[in-house]
């Protein structure tokens, strides 16, 4: 399987760092996301890191951007604090993705590197969340 690449948002990336700047501070928060909506709002949000295995800034972008009433993402990036750049999503978060948003597309690489792919070309030959399943 052959990925297919699409322009990189810059604006998504800058606004991903500025947050991770400006607000991943001492080891609870270390990577900011920014997603853009369907109707070209930008959300942010940022991990919430505990031993137990807290929330990826992915999964906590979810929940602040369904906050805002923001339920169709188009595209997602997470940024290390640091200046680690561009972090790609976890297993876990792929598939979180997959099942909220099959459609998104996700930024990853870094530099002249930097692409983004659609979330099925992170996570091909995926589950099927059984609840996504429709019968006609």
């Amino acid at each position: 399987m052959t990925a297919r690449h699409h322009p990189v948002d810059h604006e998504l990336v800058q606004a991903a760092t500025h947050v991770a700047e400006t607000r991943c501070r001492g080891d609870q928060h270390t990577v900011a996301a920014a997603a853009r909506v369907r109707d070209g709002r930008i959300v942010t949000a940022v991990n919430v890191y505990h031993f137990t295995g807290g929330p990826c800034a992915e999964l906590a972008l979810i929940g602040a951007a369904a906050a805002q009433g923001a339920y169709e993402l188009d595209t997602i990036v997470a940024v290390g604090d640091r200046g680690r750049g561009v972090v790609p999503p976890c297993g876990r978060c792929r598939q979180v993705l997959l099942d909220y948003f099959p459609g998104i597309e996700v930024i990853v690489g870094t530099g002249d590197r930097a692409r983004t792919v659609l979330i099925t070309d992170l996570l091909p030959e995926s589950y099927v969340w059984a609840d996504q399943l429709t019968t006609d």
